[in-house]
C-alpha cells in the first residue's frame, strides 16, 4: 500500500500512417524551417506522461453495467425457497379439481390410530451430525465463524447495481488521438459507358457540386470506360500509362451533407473541327441498330475520328454532361429499379427523375437529417440522359443554374434534346478499409496486398463550410483553375484557343517541374496540362482543373506559367499544330507567403524577358507587347490544399517573424516593411496581438503548430541584439485569447467538463517541453548571448529565475483578514515583485529558458482583467498544459527520484498556492452569477489538484484541498445547495485519484505526529495496532470524525465529513445532494472491490479503516432512512411467489390478522418492539428508497471489511442505546436487501420503465430546482422545495424494487435468470454480514452487563431475518447462530418475555415446511434443541409445546405454499432426534416429544382440510369453529381460534357474529379468571354473560382435574388478565354498535361498568355512558337485522353433508334470488356446471328421485317464529331479531298434488325448524336439529288470509303520517273470502279506509273515489244475508278441548320431525 516509484511513464507512441509510404516531401534535406516544423509536428511520435496505475480510478474506467456483469460471472447459484416455490406451484394447480367438501360439525377429529401411522410411516431428513453432542460454546462459536467465512463473496459491490453514471463527475471521456478530417464516404463505381455509335474515346469526369453553398466540393476524378481499340487510337499520345490513372471507383467524402448536393458528370472527346453542336450531332439521331441506313456516314464518322486522335490526340473539346442528386439515392434508394436497363426509368438515375419521387423533392426542405451518406443500400444506377455542353456557358455559375433548374419539375434542360447514352455507376456506402485505395496525394492506403491492381481514388473534398480540425500530416497541393480568356481584341488567326499551364522552378523551359497530376490513361505525372478547346471561340470559358504537388521548398523563383496556343483543327501546309498567342505568369511565393486566390492577369504577346519570374505580370516591363493594352484579360483561380502554407496573413506573419527570428536573417522585408533588429520585438508582439484577427478555421488547422511556437517563445525567450526579449505575457495573453475562440466557437466539441477535445488531445499526445534551442544567431553577436547558449543545459535548470525574485513570500506571514485580502496580497506583491519587465533580472541569470509550468502560473497569478478572465474561462487548460509540462519536466531532468519537496522551487510553489487561492475565491464568490463557469472552474482545479497528488508534495497539495475548503464554506447562504453541490464534486474529483488508499495512509495508527507519508517500517509495525495496547480511547476515535482522523485520513475524513453534513437532518440536504453524497462514497467503494490491489482481506480490513465513521454515521440517519420493511401478510407467512400477486382481499387466503390470531399473538404482528419503536422515530423519511439503499450496502461494505477484533472493542464501549440503534440498522438492512423473487423480477421487466428511478430522480431535480438545470438551479433552490425532508414523495409509487433499469426493457431469459442469481448472491451477502455483525455484537455483550437489554435486540434481528425470503446457505449458518445464541441464554427465551419464544417457534416451524431439504434439517435440529433446552430448565417443555402448537395452527392457516408433507418430514426428524438422543432416555422427555409431534400432527390434518375450504366462508368458518371447539381444554388456543372467527367475520362485515366472538372470548377468559382469583366486581364466569346470549354457557370452563390454570404456559396470554377482559369487551360493545344492535351493547356494559367503578376509574365510566347515551338514542333508527333462509343439501357429492339442513344468515333484504345464485354459483365451480341443480319447491324431498351424480340444493326464505306466548316478551323489532332459534316457511298444496287450487281445495304446510344455537351466533349457518310440521284445511287457510289482509288494512288506515298510495293499493286488492266474524270486521276496516282515502284525495281522482265506493257497496250488499242471518252454530258452547292458547298445538293436524 505504498505509492509505487514507477508511478509515472513517459511514453512516445508511433505515429499511425494510413499509407504504405509516409507523405513526406521528396527532398528530404536543406527544408524551409517552416516545412521542417510541420514536419516535425506530422512525424513526431506522441508523447503521453501517464499515470501508470490511473486506470484503477474511476477517471477512466467508470462502474458501469458492462464492467459489472464482467464481475458477476460465474456466480453461485443461491437457492430460494420462494423460487422452489414457484416452480413446484405449477404442478399443484391440477390437483385443485380433486378437492371436496366435508362436514365438519359432528365428525370426530380423525382417529390417533390413522395420524400416527401416517406420520410413523414418513421419512425423516438428514439428521445433523453433531446436534447432540455437547460442546463448549468458545469452541462452537470458533466452528460456526469458520463455517460463515467459508465461500463468502468477496466483492459486496460487485452485486449491487453500479454507481449512477450521471454522477460520476470525475469521469473523463478517452481523449481521442488527433487525425485528419474524415467526413461520410460514398464510393462511386463507374461500370460502363456506351453510345448508341462507337466512333471515338470518351473520358469522363467526376465530381461533387453543392448548389446551395454554390461551390465544388470535391476535386476532379477521371475516368476512361473507352473500349480498348478506341484506347489505341489514341496510343502515339500516351506512351506510358500509369495505373493509377486507370482507377474507375472514386470514394468521395463529405462533411456537411445536405439535399443539395449533385454528382456531376461530365464528358469530352478529342478535339475536331467543328463546334459542340456539330460533334455531338450524330450521337443524338444516329442508332447502331440502324447501322445499314448510315453504314456510309458511319464510317466516314470513325475515319474522321481516326484522323483526329492521330493529330490532335493531345487536345480535349468539352461534349456533354449530366447530374444525379444524391438525396434521391439516399434517401429513396428503396423505391428505385435499380440495375435495370429500361431507358424510362433509369432516366430517374439523373437529377430529374421527378414524377415517381416527388415526394422525395417535397422531402427536400426537411433539412440534412434526411442525408445521411453513411448508411444506405447501395444502389446500382444507369443514366441514359445526357445534356450537350454549349460553349458559351461552361462556367461554374452557368453549371449552378442548370443544376437549380434541374430540381423543378419544368425543367428547361428537358425540353433539350439528349445525347443518349448509358452510363453504369454504382454508389454505395464506402466500407471502413477499403483495398486497393490511392490517397489524394496517390500513397497507397494501407491495405494494399497488391500493387498491381486497380486501385480506387480517394477524392480530396473541399467542404463546403469550414471544418475545425488540426492538420496532422503532411500535404502540399496546389490547384488551378483556368475560368475565362479575353482575346477579342487580339489580332491575327486565334480562335481554337488552349491553355497550356506548367509549374516553372525556373525560367529556362525545361525546369517545368513534372508536379501536374495526370488524367485518366495518361502519365502518372506530367510537365504541362492543357485546357479544353472550344472550336472558333475567342473568348473561351474553361471548367478545367489542374491538380500540382508543390515541391516543399518555394522559392521566390517558382511560378506558374501559363502559354496560350492557337491550334489549327484541320491539316494545312506550313501551318503549326500549335501556334504560341500569348504568356502569362503568377510567382508562388512573394514575402514568404504563398500566392493563392483569384487573378485577373494580363496577358503578353511575346515571351517574358528573362528575370520575368520574380515579378508579377501586372509589372509594365518595358519592351513588351501586352494583349489589349495591358488590361487583365485572364481570369485563372489557385487555391492550395496544404498543411505547410497557411493562407492566412496574420498567421503567415507571425510565422515568418518567428522564423526570420531563429535564422537570424535580419535585415528582411515583409511587404513593405523591413525588418531589422531594432523593430523585430515590437513588430513579433504586434502579430501575435494580431493573432486574434486571424480566421478561426486557419487558427484551427494549424493549431499544433500555433501552440508549439507560443511555448517555444515563453520557454526560450529569444536573444536580439544582444538582449533577452521576454515574451511570455505576450504568448500567455495570444494563447489565452485563442483557447478561448476555439472554446466559443467549437462548443459542439466539448466533453463535460467543458473541455475542447482538440485541445485536449493537444496536451495529451502533442504537447512537449521544447528541448531544441532554436538555432544559435550567427556569430559576431553579442558575446554574451553566445556565451549562454554554449552553457550546457542540464547545469543551468536549476537556475531558472533570477536570484533577485525572492524565494519565500515574507507578507504572507502575517495573518490575512478575510480569503480575498489574502488572495489580493498575494497577487500584489507578486505584481509589484516580478513586474514584467524583468530584463535585469534575466541578465543576472545563466540559463536562457524558463520552464513552461513555471512561466505560466507566474504570468497567470499576475495576469489582469480580460487576460485573467479568459484564462479563468479555460482554467482546464493551462492546468493541463501546467501539469503535462512539470511532469515532462521531472523526467527530462530526471527529478523523479528526488523527494517530492525538492522537485519545484518555492517560488513556483508559492506561485500555485496562489492561484488556487485565487480561483477558489472566484468560485466562491461567482457561483451565483456565472454558475457554468464556476461549475466547469470548479471541476478543473479539482482534477488539477488530483493531478498534483501524483507531482508534488503531497501535504502541499492537502494544504491547497485545505485553503479552497476554507474559501469555499458551507455557509447558511441564501442558496447553499448549489455550494455544497460544487464542493462535493470537488471532493469526489480529488477523491477519484488512483492512489487515494496510499494518500489516506491507511496504515497509520491514529497516534499523533503522523509521518507524512507511509513508511516501511509505519506498514511493518501495523501488526500492533490492534493489539490491546492502543487505548480504548484510540478506538473511538478511529470511528468518529475526530481531529486525528481527519488528520491521518485526510481525503476520507474530507469526504466523510461532507457525507454527514449533507445527511445532517437539520442541514440543507435537498434530495439530490443526498444522492451526489452517498453515491461518491459508493463509487469509491465500488473501486476498491474492483481494485486488483486490494483484493488480500488484510488490506482490505485497512481500508475499510478509512470508512470507520461511516457506521456512527449511518445509525445517525435511521431516523431518515427510507422504511423497507414491508409489513404485507407475505411477511409473517413464507413470503410465497403469488401472494405478490394476490389482491389481499380476494379472501383466497387467511387474512393476516387472523394469522396471527391463529398463532396466538394478540398484536396484529409479532414485531419487536425496537421497530416499533423506530417506526415512531420515523415519521418523515427523507431519504429516498435509491438513496437509502446505496447507504446501507456502504454501511454493509464496512462492515464486512472491517477488521472484526475492531469492531468488537468499538462495540464494547457502546451504551445500550447505541448498541439497539445499532441493532435496527441491521434489521433495517435486512429488509432492504431481501431477495424477491424471479416472479417479481420478471414483473417488473414487463412494466416497461426505462431507467425509471433515475429518471423520475432527474425530473424531480428539474422540478425542484437542483442542480440539474444549470440556469434556473439559483433562483428554484432559493424557495426551498415545498415538500420538506420528502424530496421525492411523489415517486414513491415504485420504491418497492429499485433496479437501474438500463435503458433496454425486455430482457431476454437468460438476463433475467442472471439477474436473479445476482439478486439471491447480493441478498444472501448482505444477510451474512448482519449475521457476522450479530455475533460481534452477542461476543462483546457477554464481557458486559448489558446482556438483558442487548439480547433481545439481537434475537429479534436474527428472527427478522428467518422470516424474510433467504437461501438455503444463509439459513444454515442462521439456525447455527440461533442455536448458539440458546445454548449460551435459555433463560432469555424461557424466563422473560414469551413473544420472543413465540416468534421463533413460528419462524422454526415455517422452516420445517420448506421445500429445501438442507433448511428443513437445521429448523428441526433447531426446533428440537429448543425444546430440550426447555425442559432441561425446568423437567417439562410446557412453554414450547404451547408455542409450537400455536405457531403451527398459524403457519397452516396462512401459508399459501404451505406442504404438509415437508413438514410431516420434519416432525418425522424431530422424533428421530428424540429418540437417538441418549441422555434423555430414561426421562419423561422423548415420551413428552411424541405426545407433542403427535398432536401437532393432528392439527396439521385439521387445518389441512381448512386450506380446501378457503373459497367457502361458510364452510371456512365451521372449520374455524371445529378446531376452536377442539381446543376446548385449552383456553389459550380457543381464544385464538375465536379472535380468529372474529376477524373473519369483521372482513366480511358480519359484525354481529364478531360481536359474539368476542363475547364468548370474554367468557372465556371471565371463567379462567374466576377460577385463579375470587374478585367480585368480575363476572362469575360465563353465567353473567347469558343475557347478551343464551350460547355462552359453552364457554364454561371444563373441570378443573382436565386443567389447572396455574400451569406454566397456560392462560399466559395478555388476554387472560382484568385489562385483557376490559379490552374484549370494549371490542365487543364496538361491534355492536356496527352491527346496529344497540341494546345488547347496554347488557355488555352492564358487566363493564362494576370493573370500572371499582378501579374507581371515572373517566372510562364518563365515556361508557356517553356511549350509551349515543347508543339509547339510536334504538329509535329504523334498522334492518338479517334475513333466513334454510339450505338443505341433498347428493352424495357434498360428502358428509348430505341430506343436512342449515338455517343460513344472510345480510338485510337478500332476495331469494341472490343466495340461491351464490351457492349455485359456487357449487357449480367446484362440481361442474351440470353437476349442481336447486330444486324449486319447498316440498319434502325423495332421495330416491335424485339422480346420484349431481348435487341438489333446496332453498328456502323462512320467517322467525313465535309462540304466542313469547310475543308478549319480544314487543321491540330487536326483540323480535335477537335470540332466535326458530323459524318457519310456509308450502301451499291441494290433495291431487298441485301447488293451487280452489278456495276449498286450497291446503297450506307450515314447517317449524328449530336450530342448535341461537341467532346471532359465532357462526352464520346454524344445523336445524328439529322440525314439526302443521297442514291448514282450506277454511283455515281462508281464515288466516283474511286476517292478514284486515291487519294490512288496519296498519294502513292507522298509519302516521298517512299515505294514500299505500291505502289505495291495499283497498284494491281486498277481495271476499272466508268466515262471517272477520267479514264483518274487515267490511268495518274497509269503511273506515274509504273514509280516510276520501279525506286524501284531490279533485282529479274523484271519478275513481266513486267507483271504489260503488264496489264497496255492492260487496255489503252481497254480504248482508250473511252478515244480518243469525247463524245458531257460533253462539253453542265451546268443547273445553279447544281452548288452548296456542291454536296450532292441534294434534291431529301436526306431525313432528325430531
Amino acid at each position: 500500500m505504498e505509492f509505487p516509484q514507477d508511478d509515472l511513464e513517459l511514453l512516445h507512441l508511433d505515429k499511425e500512417c494510413i499509407t504504405l509510404e509516409p507523405p513526406l516531401p521528396e527532398e528530404e534535406d536543406s527544408l524551409d524551417p517552416r516545412v521542417r516544423d510541420a514536419l516535425a509536428v506530422y512525424t513526431d511520435d506522441w508523447l503521453v506522461i501517464q499515470r501508470k496505475y490511473q486506470r484503477y480510478s474511476t477517471t477512466y474506467t467508470p462502474h458501469n453495467s458492462e464492467r459489472q456483469r464482467e464481475r458477476q460471472r460465474g456466480l453461485v447459484k443461491q437457492t430460494f425457497e420462494l423460487d422452489e416455490a414457484a416452480a413446484a406451484e405449477r404442478q399443484d394447480d391440477q390437483d385443485d379439481a380433486k378437492r371436496r367438501s366435508v362436514s365438519l360439525d359432528e365428525t370426530p377429529r380423525g382417529s390417533w390410530a390413522s395420524s400416527i401411522f401416517d406420520l410413523k410411516n414418513s421419512s425423516p431428513d438428514a439428521l445433523l451430525p453433531s446436534v447432540l453432542e455437547r460442546t463448549a460454546a468458545e469452541d462452537m462459536d470458533r466452528r460456526n465463524t469458520e463455517a460463515r467465512l467459508q465461500g463468502r463473496h468477496s466483492d459486496l459491490l460487485g452485486l449491487y447495481p453500479p454507481p449512477d453514471e450521471d454522477e460520476a463527475v470525475e469521469r473523463c471521456s478517452a481523449i481521442e488521438v488527433p487525425k485528419e478530417h474524415c467526413g461520410q464516404r460514398i464510393m462511386v463505381k463507374c461500370l460502363s459507358l456506351k453510345f448508341e455509335i462507337e466512333i471515338e474515346p470518351i473520358f469522363g469526369t467526376l465530381a461533387l457540386y453543392d448548389v446551395k453553398e454554390k461551390k465544388k466540393i470535391s476535386e476532379n476524378f477521371y475516368f476512361d470506360l473507352n473500349s480498348d481499340q478506341m484506347k489505341g487510337l489514341l496510343k502515339p499520345h500516351t506512351p506510358h500509362i500509369a495505373i493509377s490513372t486507370l482507377a474507375r471507383s472514386a470514394i468521395f467524402s463529405i462533411t456537411y451533407p445536405s439535399a443539395d448536393i449533385f454528382l456531376v458528370i461530365k464528358l469530352e472527346k478529342v478535339l475536331q473541327q467543328g463546334d459542340i453542336g456539330e460533334c455531338c450531332e450524330p450521337y443524338m439521331v444516329m442508332k447502331e441498330s440502324d447501322s445499314t441506313k448510315h453504314k456510309e456516314k458511319l464510317e466516314k464518322l470513325r475515319q474522321q475520328a481516326e484522323q483526329s486522335c492521330s493529330r490532335l490526340g493531345r487536345f480535349r473539346m468539352p461534349f456533354a454532361w449530366t447530374a444525379i442528386h444524391l438525396l434521391n439515392i439516399v434517401s429513396s434508394v428503396g423505391g428505385l429499379d435499380r440495375s435495370d436497363p429500361d431507358s424510362d426509368s433509369e432516366r430517374k438515375g439523373h437529377g430529374t427523375w421527378n414524377e415517381r419521387k416527388k415526394k422525395g423533392f417535397e422531402r427536400m426542405s426537411i433539412g440534412e437529417d434526411m442525408c445521411n451518406f453513411a448508411t444506405f443500400r447501395p444502389a446500382t444506377l444507369t443514366v441514359t440522359n445526357f445534356f450537350k455542353q454549349e460553349g458559351d456557358r461552361l462556367s461554374d455559375e452557368d453549371l449552378y443554374k442548370f443544376l437549380a433548374d434541374m430540381r423543378r419539375p419544368s425543367s428547361v434542360l428537358r425540353r433539350l434534346r439528349p445525347v443518349t447514352a448509358q452510363l453504369k455507376i454504382d454508389i454505395s456506402p464506402a466500407p471502413d478499409s477499403p483495398h486497393y485505395c490511392l490517397s489524394p496525394e496517390l500513397l497507397h492506403v494501407k491495405p494494399y496486398p497488391d500493387l498491381r491492381v486497380r486501385p480506387t481514388k480517394e477524392v480530396l473534398e473541399f467542404p463546403a463550410r469550414y471544418v475545425y480540425t488540426p492538420h496532422t500530416t503532411y500535404r502540399n497541393l496546389l490547384y488551378v483553375y483556368p475560368q475565362s480568356l479575353n482575346f477579342s481584341s487580339r489580332q491575327g488567326s486565334v480562335r481554337n484557343i488552349a491553355v497550356k499551364v506548367q509549374f516553372m522552378a525556373g525560367e529556362d523551359p525545361s525546369q517545368a517541374l513534372p508536379v501536374i497530376f495526370g488524367k485518366s490513361s495518361w502519365a502518372e505525372f506530367m510537365n504541362e496540362a492543357y485546357s479544353p478547346i472550344i472550336y472558333h471561340n475567342k473568348s473561351p470559358e474553361f471548367y478545367e482543373e489542374m491538380k500540382m504537388k508543390i515541391p516543399a521548398n518555394l522559392t521566390d523563383n517558382h511560378h506558374l506559367l501559363f502559354t496560350f496556343y492557337h491550334i489549327s483543327c484541320q491539316p494545312k501546309q506550313n501551318t503549326p499544330l500549335e501556334s504560341p498567342v500569348g504568356y502569362t505568369w503568377i510567382p508562388l511565393m512573394q514575402h514568404g507567403r504563398l500566392r493563392t486566390g483569384s487573378f485577373s492577369l494580363p496577358v503578353s504577346v511575346e515571351k517574358p524577358p528573362p528575370s520575368y519570374s520574380v515579378l508579377t505580370p501586372d509589372v509594365q516591363l518595358p519592351g513588351m507587347k501586352w494583349v489589349d493594352n495591358h488590361k487583365g484579360v485572364f481570369n485563372v483561380e489557385v487555391t492550395a490544399a496544404s498543411s505547410v502554407h497557411t493562407q492566412d496573413p496574420h498567421l503567415d506573419k507571425f510565422f515568418t517573424l518567428v522564423y526570420v527570428l531563429e535564422e537570424y536573417s535580419f535585415p528582411f522585408r515583409l511587404k513593405d516593411v523591413i525588418i531589422t533588429e531594432a523593430n523585430m520585438e515590437g513588430e513579433l508582439k504586434a502579430s501575435m496581438a494580431a493573432l486574434r484577427g486571424a480566421l478561426l478555421d486557419t487558427c484551427v488547422r494549424f493549431l499544433h503548430q500555433l501552440l508549439n511556437k507560443l511555448i517555444q517563445l515563453i520557454v526560450y525567450p529569444p536573444v536580439i541584439a544582444g538582449q533577452i526579449v521576454n515574451l511570455g505575457r505576450t504568448s500567455f495573453e495570444a494563447m489565452t485569447l485563442l483557447v478561448n475562440q476555439i472554446h466559443k466557437n467549437l462548443e459542439g466539441n466539448q466533453d463535460q467538463h467543458g473541455r475542447n477535445n482538440l485541445l485536449a488531445s493537444y496536451i495529451h499526445y502533442c504537447f512537449r517541453l521544447p528541448t531544441a534551442e532554436p538555432a544559435v544567431p550567427p556569430s559576431g553577436e553579442s558575446l554574451y548571448a553566445t556565451l549562454s547558449r554554449a552553457t550546457a543545459r542540464p547545469s543551468s535548470l536549476h537556475l531558472s529565475r533570477s536570484k533577485s525574485i525572492s524565494n519565500s513570500n515574507p507578507d504572507l506571514a502575517s495573518t490575512p483578514v478575510s480569503p480575498d485580502e489574502e488572495v489580493q496580497r498575494i497577487i500584489g506583491s507578486k505584481a509589484n515583485d516580478r513586474s514584467c519587465n524583468r530584463m535585469s533580472a534575466f541578465l543576472d541569470s545563466v540559463a536562457l529558458f524558463s520552464l513552461l509550468h513555471e512561466e505560466l502560473a507566474l504570468q497567470w497569478v499576475v495576469s489582469t482583467s480580460t487576460v485573467r478572465e479568459a484564462a479563468l474561462q479555460q482554467a482546464w487548460f493551462f492546468f493541463q498544459l501546467m501539469t503535462k509540462s512539470m511532469a515532462h519536466h521531472l523526467f527530462l531532468t530526471s527529478k523523479l527520484d528526488v523527494p517530492r519537496r525538492q522537485r519545484f522551487p518555492d517560488r513556483f510553489v508559492d506561485d500555485i498556492a496562489a492561484l488556487v487561492c485565487a480561483i477558489s475565491a472566484d468560485i466562491a464568490g461567482r457561483y451565483h452569477k456565472d454558475v457554468e463557469l464556476v461549475e466547469r472552474l470548479n471541476s478543473s482545479l479539482a482534477f488539477f489538484l488530483n493531478d498534483l497528488l501524483s507531482l508534488m508534495d503531497r501535504g502541499f497539495v492537502f494544504n491547497l484541498i485545505r485553503s479552497y475548503y476554507k474559501q469555499v464554506p458551507i455557509a447558511p447562504l441564501p442558496n447553499p445547495s448549489s455550494l455544497n453541490a460544487l464542493r462535493m464534486d470537488f471532493t469526489r474529483i480529488v477523491c477519484s485519484h488512483e492512489h487515494y488508499v496510499t494518500l489516506n495512509l491507511p496504515c497509520s495508527t491514529l497516534s499523533p505526529p503522523a509521518s507524512p507519508s507511509p513508511s516501511t517500517s509505519s506498514t511493518t509495525s501495523q501488526s500492533s495496532a490492534f493489539s490491546s495496547m492502543v487505548q480504548d480511547q484510540g478506538v473511538a476515535t478511529m470511528f468518529e470524525l475526530s481531529v486525528p482522523f481527519r488528520q491521518q485520513h485526510f481525503l476520507s475524513g474530507l469526504l466523510l465529513t461532507e457525507l454527514s453534513l449533507i445527511l445532517d437532518p437539520d442541514g440543507e440536504g435537498v434530495f439530490f445532494l443526498h444522492k451526489k453524497a452517498i453515491c461518491a462514497v459508493h463509487s469509491l467503494l465500488c473501486s476498491h472491490d474492483a481494485d486488483p490491489r486490494y483484493t488480500d482481506p488484510q488490506v482490505r480490513a485497512h481500508i475499510a479503516q478509512l470508512y470507520l465513521p461511516l457506521i456512527p454515521i449511518v445509525m445517525e440517519t435511521l431516523h431518515q432512512l427510507h422504511d423497507f420493511s414491508d409489513f404485507s401478510p407475505a411477511r409473517v407467512r413464507h413470503a410465497s411467489a403469488h401472494t405478490d400477486d394476490a389482491d389481499p382481499d380476494s379472501g383466497n387466503t387467511i387474512s393476516q390478522s387472523v394469522a396471527m390470531a391463529i398463532a396466538g399473538s394478540p398484536l396484529p404482528l409479532p414485531l419487536s418492539l425496537c421497530v416499533c419503536l423506530h417506526q415512531a422515530g420515523r415519521q418523515s423519511s427523507s431519504l429516498s428508497a435509491e438513496c437509502s439503499r446505496t447507504l446501507l450496502v456502504c454501511f454493509l461494505w464496512v462492515l464486512k471489511n472491517a477488521d472484526a477484533a475492531l469492531l468488537e472493542r468499538w462495540v464494547s464501549d457502546l451504551s445500550v442505546l447505541q448498541i439497539n440503534r445499532l441493532l435496527d440498522l441491521l434489521h433495517l438492512c435486512v429488509s432492504c436487501f431481501e431477495y424477491k423473487g424471479k416472479k417479481s423480477l420478471e414483473r417488473i421487466n414487463s412494466l416497461t420503465f426505462k431507467k425509471s428511478q433515475d429518471m423520475k430522480a432527474r425530473l424531480e431535480e428539474a422540478i425542484l430546482g437542483t442542480i440539474g438545470a444549470r440556469q434556473e438551479m439559483v433562483r428554484r433552490c432559493r424557495e426551498r422545495s415545498p415538500y420538506g425532508s420528502q424530496e421525492n414523495v411523489r415517486w414513491r409509487k415504485n420504491v418497492t424494487h429499485w433496479r437501474q433499469n438500463t435503458d433496454r426493457v425486455d430482457k431476454t431469459k437468460a438476463e433475467m435468470e442472471q439477474e436473479s442469481v445476482v439478486d439471491g448472491n447480493l441478498a444472501t451477502e448482505a444477510s451474512l454480514i448482519v449475521l457476522d455483525t450479530l455475533e460481534i455484537i452477542v461476543k462483546t455483550v457477554v464481557a458486559s452487563e448489558l446482556k438483558e437489554s442487548v439480547l433481545g435486540g439481537v434475537l429479534r434481528v436474527l428472527l427478522h431475518s428467518m422470516a424474510g425470503n433467504q437461501s438455503a446457505l444463509f439459513l444454515q449458518h442462521c439456525f447455527t447462530t440461533q442455536r448458539a445464541l440458546v445454548f449460551k441464554f435459555p433463560e432469555m427465551l424461557f424466563e422473560e418475555d414469551t413473544e420472543l419464544c413465540a416468534d421463533l417457534c413460528l419462524r422454526l416451524l415455517r422452516h420445517c415446511s420448506s421445500s429445501v431439504g438442507s433448511v428443513r434439517s437445521h429448523a428441526s435440529a433447531s426446533l428440537y434443541l429448543l425444546m430440550r433446552q426447555n425442559f432441561e430448565i425446568g423437567n417439562n417443555f410446557a412453554r414450547v409445546k404451547m408455542q409450537v402448537t400455536m405457531s403451527l395452527s398459524s403457519l397452516v392457516g396462512t401459508s399459501q405454499n404451505f406442504n404438509e408433507e415437508h413438514l410431516r418430514h420434519s416432525l418425522k426428524t424431530i422424533l428421530t432426534y428424540a429418540e437417538e438422543d441418549l441422555e434423555l432416555r430414561d426421562t419423561p422427555f422423548p415420551e413428552q416429544v411424541q405426545d407433542l409431534v403427535f398432536n401437532l400432527h393432528m392439527i396439521l390434518t385439521d387445518t389441512v382440510k381448512m386450506k380446501e375450504h378457503q373459497q367457502d366462508p361458510e364452510m371456512l368458518i365451521d372449520l374455524m369453529y371445529r378446531i376452536a371447539k377442539g381446543y376446548q381444554n385449552s383456553p389459550d388456543l380457543r381464544l385464538t381460534w375465536l379472535q380468529n372467527m372474529a376477524g373473519k367475520h369483521c372482513e366480511r362485515g358480519n359484525h354481529a357474529e364478531a360481536a359474539h366472538c368476542l363475547v364468548h372470548s370474554a367468557a372465556l377468559v371471565a371463567e379462567y379468571l374466576n377460577m385463579l382469583e375470587d374478585c367480585r366486581y368480575l363476572p362469575i364466569g360465563c353465567v353473567t354473560f347469558q343475557n347478551i346470549s343464551s350460547n355462552v354457557l359453552e364457554e364454561s370452563a371444563v373441570s378443573d382435574d382436565v386443567l389447572s390454570p396455574e400451569e406454566e404456559g397456560i392462560c399466559a396470554g395478555k388476554y387472560f388478565s382484568e385489562s385483557g377482559l376490559v379490552g374484549l369487551l370494549e371490542q365487543a360493545a364496538a361491534s355492536f354498535n356496527m352491527a346496529a344492535m344497540y341494546e345488547a351493547i347496554n347488557e355488555v356494559y352492564k358487566i363493564l361498568l362494576p370493573i370500572h367503578e371499582a378501579n374507581r376509574d371515572f373517566k372510562k365510566l364518563a365515556t361508557v355512558h356517553g356511549k350509551l347515551q349515543d347508543a339509547f338514542n339510536k334504538v329509535y333508527n329504523q334498522r334492518m337485522f338479517g334475513t333466513y333462509f334454510r339450505v338443505g343439501f341433498y347428493g352424495c357429492r357434498f360428502g358428509d353433508l348430505d341430506e343436512q339442513e342449515f338455517v343460513y344468515k344472510e345480510p338485510s333484504i337478500t332476495k331469494l334470488a341472490e343466495i340461491s345464485h351464490r351457492l349455485e354459483e359456487f357449487y357449480s365451480e367446484r362440481f361442474g356446471d351440470d353437476a349442481v341443480e336447486i330444486i324449486k319447491d319447498s316440498n319434502p324431498v325423495d332421495k330416491n328421485k335424485l339422480d346420484a351424480n349431481k348435487a341438489y340444493l333446496q332453498i328456502t326464505y323462512v320467517e322467525p317464529f313465535f309462540d304466542t306466548y313469547e310475543l308478549k316478551e319480544r314487543i321491540t323489532y330487536f326483540d323480535k331479531n335477537y335470540n332466535l332459534r326458530t323459524f318457519m316457511y310456509c308450502t301451499p298444496f291441494t290433495l291431487d298434488g298441485r301447488a293451487h287450487g280452489d278456495l276449498n281445495e286450497q291446503y297450506k304446510r307450515k314447517t317449524i325448524l328449530t336450530t342448535s344455537h341461537a341467532f346471532p351466533y359465532i357462526k352464520t349457518r346454524i344445523n336445524v336439529i328439529h322440525k314439526e310440521e302443521i297442514i291448514l284445511v282450506p277454511m283455515e287457510v281462508a281464515i288466516e288470509d283474511m286476517q292478514k289482509k284486515t291487519q294490512e288494512l288496519a296498519f294502513a288506515t292507522t298509519q302516521d303520517p298517512a299515505d294514500a298510495k299505500m291505502l289505495q293499493m291495499v283497498l284494491q286488492g281486498c277481495v271476499v273470502v272466508a268466515d262471517i266474524p272477520s267479514q264483518i270486521y274487515f267490511t268495518k276496516r274497509c269503511e273506515d279506509a274509504l273514509r280516510k282515502n276520501k279525506a286524501l284525495i284531490g279533485p282529479d281522482q274523484k271519478e275513481y273515489h266513486r267507483e271504489l265506493e260503488r264496489n264497496y257497496n255492492k260487496l255489503k250488499e252481497a254480504l248482508g244475508p250473511l252478515i244480518n242471518r243469525k247463524i245458531p252454530q257460533l253462539y253453542r258452547t265451546l268443547p273445553a278441548q279447544t281452548t288452548q292458547t296456542n291454536s296450532y298445538s292441534r294434534s291431529s293436524l301436526r306431525r313432528v320431525d325430531c
